[in-house]
């Protein structure tokens, strides 16, 4: 009887970590892309073509599957992080004060992604700042959070009238719904 593990072994050994999925995403993300802002025209065959191209090319030296590997496991730990924070939220905060909430989940959310490109591009040797520049983390998240409260300050001296009048989480702009 085959495990979990002996199937993601079999699958690891064929190349679909290393090169498969790395592809695949690198190809959507451009296709998207290409798709959505229009800069090569409407031909979809075009925007396969590039996409394509591009997607091989980044998967050709190995850089790509490094940062890969190294990237979306500290991604799922931040997601978590987040999700948990949301469901606490969720769980213990009134609907009034969730607009408060939700703009300080973005905050958190940005310092997460933060800390996961810094540690993720210090571990592959990217980050050219020399031994002891994580002495500084501290004053980066510092600055990222004051400046989060001072835009919370400032969204939260707005008049209710911008609010898009949909129910749910109310901190979202209007536009980000599809425009529908």
């Amino acid at each position: 009887m085959a495990s979990i593990d002996s199937i993601l072994w079999q699958l690891e050994s064929i190349g679909v970590f290393n090169y498969l999925l790395p592809f695949l995403l690198i190809f959507a993300l451009t296709y998207g892309i290409l798709s959505v802002s229009g800069i090569a025209g409407k031909q979809k065959g075009i925007h396969a073509i590039i996409a394509i191209v591009i997607g091989l090319m980044a998967i050709r030296l190995g850089f790509t599957q490094d940062f890969f590997s190294i990237i979306f496991p500290k991604l799922g730990i931040g997601l978590a992080v987040l999700l948990t924070l949301m469901i606490l939220i969720g769980m213990f905060v009134s609907t009034e004060s969730q607009k408060v909430w939700g703009i300080i989940l973005s905050v958190v959310g940005v310092v997460i992604a933060i800390i996961i490109i810094t540690q993720s591009f210090d571990n592959l040797g990217y980050l050219g700042f020399g031994g002891g520049w994580e002495n500084y983390v501290g004053y980066i998240i510092g600055a990222v959070l004051l400046i989060g409260v001072i835009i919370a300050v400032i969204l939260g001296g707005q008049s209710s009238s911008s609010s898009s009048g949909k129910p749910g989480i109310s901190w979202v702009p209007a536009n980000w719904g599809g425009g529908h």
